[in-house]
């Protein structure tokens, strides 16, 4: 086993495995209320399973379902006049870049989701364990993600990756996410191998009783990191089980293989998330 490998990929798997046997099994000897909450009641600070693009720690329930449409326009704001924006309806005139994902609740805390996006025809299919939530005697949420993603209908340039997301609330006004995620072969359009480790910074503020705004960032904090960290920013209505997000994003990028690679310089993209709840 190579140092690179032992450092970059053992390490931190067994220090996230430790860290979240430790905090569930705190968890199950607790008290506090929500120990056994029910993962169908509604979490009001956290309303949806993304940021923008990253994940949140919101859970699934087991049997339940969550279907999401991803779409993110072709225009970029940054470019041309308002006017000649405007004519575009700031990018709706030149077509978008669309993503389509299930996810289900496999078992107790564990949710399996398949997602393709149209950039490179690219598959991810990732797990998320939600090991912890936050309560009294625990100050934050955690969640464990594996993933592996691949384009051309998941033919080649597979990107497996391995993470963790952080979140803290506010009551039920404020969330917010650290997200370290360590994704593989991030170079693989240049036919280089590469690792990149990115840091995702997010959060959701609560502005009136169904409206949010949220924002995140994803700088990279090692390896391969070319051009911009991408950012994004939106604003979002819950209705029911429905979810409508508008966002803004310095690239179309929506996999964690497509944000290690970053955003771009003197870009805007509009663009929309759609979820539905089923259950």
């Amino acid at each position: 086993m190579s140092v690179i490998t032992y450092r970059w990929i053992v390490l931190p798997l067994a220090a996230l495995f430790t860290a979240l046997t430790s905090a569930a099994s705190a968890q199950s000897r607790g008290s506090a209320p929500g120990a056994g909450s029910d993962d169908r009641a509604p979490v009001i600070a956290e309303p949806d399973f993304r940021v923008l693009n990253l994940p949140s720690t919101l859970g699934l329930p087991v049997h339940g379902a969550n279907f999401q449409l991803t779409h993110r326009f072709n225009g970029n704001l940054r470019q041309g006049s308002f006017d000649g924006n405007a004519s575009n309806l700031f990018g709706l005139d030149q077509g978008a870049v669309v993503g389509f994902e299930y996810r289900f609740g496999i078992a107790r805390h564990l949710q399996a989701a398949v997602y393709r996006t149209a950039i490179g025809k690219t598959f991810q299919f990732y797990g998320k364990y939600d090991a912890v939530r936050q309560q009294r005697s625990l100050p934050v949420s955690l969640s464990a993600l594996v993933s592996v993603e691949g384009v051309d209908n998941f033919q080649e340039q597979h990107s497996p990756a391995v993470g963790l997301v952080a979140s803290r609330f506010v009551g039920d006004r404020m969330a917010m996410y650290v997200t370290p995620i360590w994704v593989h072969n991030t170079a693989a359009p240049l036919g280089i191998d590469r690792d990149t480790l990115l840091v995702g910074i997010g959060g959701r503020v609560r502005v009136s009783s169904r409206v949010y705004v949220v924002a995140e960032l994803v700088p990279r904090a090692g390896g391969y990191r070319p051009d911009q960290p991408a950012y994004g920013f939106g604003v979002e209505k819950r209705v029911g089980r429905h979810l409508f997000q508008v966002n803004v994003n310095n690239g179309q990028g929506t996999t964690f293989g497509q944000l290690a690679r970053g955003g771009f310089a003197d870009s805007l993209y509009l663009g929309f998330n759609l979820a539905r709840k089923f259950f």
